[in-house]
């Protein structure tokens, strides 16, 4: 991507959206599927304008067998991928709401320089942060009061600081 958001997910039988993943300006799409002829199991939704470039796969495959360097930043990239999606599996696969929104706030603060409390600012409204647990709008809601009142968070103007 060259500019913009994108989101990847789902929608289940129910008819719940599921985020997979937040993208930004320097993430690829797609990427996990490479090297493998399946389709993409997930959608992907524009949250933003967005400038994406496209590279065919062969012309892309092509380019790495005559770049050792950027096969290995690639094959490290989808590395961090893969790494990622095991966290945010664990952390989906806990029952409890409050442990599925704190491991989501570590998760997301993690890729932030500023590790100091409440300098993480979380970009998501209520109902992405949802989608993205697997909870309810209102849980999320409920979860993130109590959270702010075990001072865990910081609630300011509506948005959340972690």
């Amino acid at each position: 991507m060259v500019s913009g958001d994108v989101k990847l997910n789902y929608t289940n039988e129910d008819g719940k959206e599921l985020i997979q993943s937040l993208l930004t300006k320097g993430e690829s799409v797609c990427e996990l599927l490479l090297f493998v002829d399946h389709k993409y199991p997930v959608n992907a939704v524009t949250m933003s304008d967005c400038t994406i470039m496209k590279v065919p796969k062969v012309e892309f495959l092509h380019m790495l067998d005559e770049h050792p360097r950027a096969a290995i930043d690639v094959r490290t990239y989808i590395s961090k991928t893969l790494y990622q999606k095991f966290i945010m599996m664990q952390n989906i696969a806990s029952t409890s709401a409050e442990e599925r929104i704190k491991g989501t706030l570590k998760y997301f603060k993690s890729f932030f320089p500023d590790k100091t409390p409440f300098s993480y600012e979380v970009k998501l409204t209520r109902q992405q942060f949802a989608s993205i647990t697997g909870l309810r709008t209102e849980t999320v809601i409920r979860t993130l009061k109590k959270l702010e009142k075990e001072g865990f968070v910081k609630i300011e103007d509506r948005k959340v600081y972690f």
